[in-house]
């Protein structure tokens, strides 16, 4: 059997490049090299991209840079390739399918999975509506609102409104009182996210959030567990995981406290009352068929203290693959090992084109 060419993107230019660079490299371990040829493809802080030839170690520890070749995936459909500039040569290298291991923004937000719409390539993961409305919180919300999902009460602010914030500010402590949580739309890892608990704090933490999109979400703090679940499927199949908890190490689960604080910690299979684990993953299923999502993704919800409220948090459709990634886990707790769950996924990927050419055919 002929192996097919995987390109494995990985990097990118948003503020989780180191986490996509630890995730990359376990997806790269993990591949099944008899069925495919790995092609890793990384892309600098500043948007370069380069293909990479050496120790999987290396992308881990950034020092990949060094030794890449520059090249990049065509959007011509008739090529489906990756061209590599060699000393000024250019070399052709067909791609059957491509994994872009991209967290955040310009690659999990919608953007590469057009380029690879337009160059018909197979891709893992969501398409380009369920990676755009899941990364911006503010459409998510609006989705999982038409949907009857709970989710915690909120307000939006434009950046463009800041002349008006006097009101925005009344307006959100007669509606949400204190304390909130202030929220770039568009941002992944817990990145820009800030507790406040007055006025004060408040008008910082919009700052804040504004230096990373020029949309921002207000939301009511919700007082309860973490809980978390993972998804795989396609649009007519999807499995949910077991549910896992976070046990935050610092006041709330923030960028610091999930790769830096050694006081946070995960559970895979936490206890619930009788009942909440079936209630969270159907509700986690139903937020990924809102969103038209496939491939994979984690849904992260509160259980509210003292009423046991199941409250949607938010939708991650590349979730990490790091050692301290909760959706791998999940999965593994679920029955299915690391390696088995990339197979799926590029399973997933192929299957999904295929199942689009049949459509046209017919």
């Amino acid at each position: 059997m002929d192996k097919k060419n995987i390109a494995v993107l990985f990097g990118g230019q948003s503020s989780e490049h180191e986490v996509s660079l630890v995730s990359a490299s376990t997806i790269i371990s993990n591949i099944n090299k008899e069925k495919y040829n790995v092609i890793p493809i990384g892309i600098t802080k500043k948007g370069k991209w380069l293909t990479y030839d050496g120790d999987v170690e290396n992308i881990k520890n950034g020092s990949w840079e060094k030794d890449g070749i520059p090249a990049v995936i065509s959007p011509d459909a008739t090529q489906k390739c990756i061209i590599k500039i060699n000393e000024g040569k250019a070399e052709i290298i067909p791609v059957d399918i491509v994994f872009p291991v991209l967290h955040g923004a310009w690659g999990e937000d919608g953007t590469i999975q057009g380029l690879l719409e337009l160059a018909q390539i197979p891709y893992v993961g969501c398409g380009v509506l369920a990676s755009a409305v899941s990364m911006d919180k503010y459409y998510t919300k609006i989705i999982a609102e038409d949907f009857g999902i709970t989710q915690a009460r909120y307000i939006y602010v434009f950046e463009e409104e800041m002349p008006q914030i006097d009101k925005i500010l009344d307006f959100s402590e007669k509606n949400l009182g204190y304390p909130v949580f202030v929220k770039p739309a568009n941002a992944g890892s817990s990145v820009g996210i800030t507790k406040a608990k007055d006025r004060e704090s408040l008008i910082k933490a919009i700052d804040l959030a504004l230096k990373h999109d020029r949309k921002v979400l207000i939301e009511e703090a919700i007082v309860g567990r973490e809980l978390e679940c993972a998804v795989l499927g396609d649009k007519e199949n999807v499995i949910a995981s077991s549910v896992g908890e976070i046990i935050a190490g610092a006041e709330f689960y923030d960028y610091d406290a999930k790769y830096n604080n050694d006081d946070s910690r995960t559970i895979v299979n936490t206890e619930l009352p009788e009942g909440k684990k079936e209630e969270l993953q159907e509700l986690a299923k139903k937020v990924f068929k809102a969103v038209d999502g496939s491939g994979l993704a984690r849904v992260d919800f509160f259980m509210e203290e003292g009423t046991n409220r199941i409250i949607f948090n938010e939708i991650n459709t590349m979730p990490g693959f790091t050692p301290i990634s909760m959706y791998p886990m999940l999965m593994e707790n679920s029955g299915i090992a690391i390696k088995d769950l990339i197979e799926k996924m590029i399973d997933i990927a192929l299957n999904k084109k295929a199942s689009v050419k049949f459509r046209e055919e017919v």
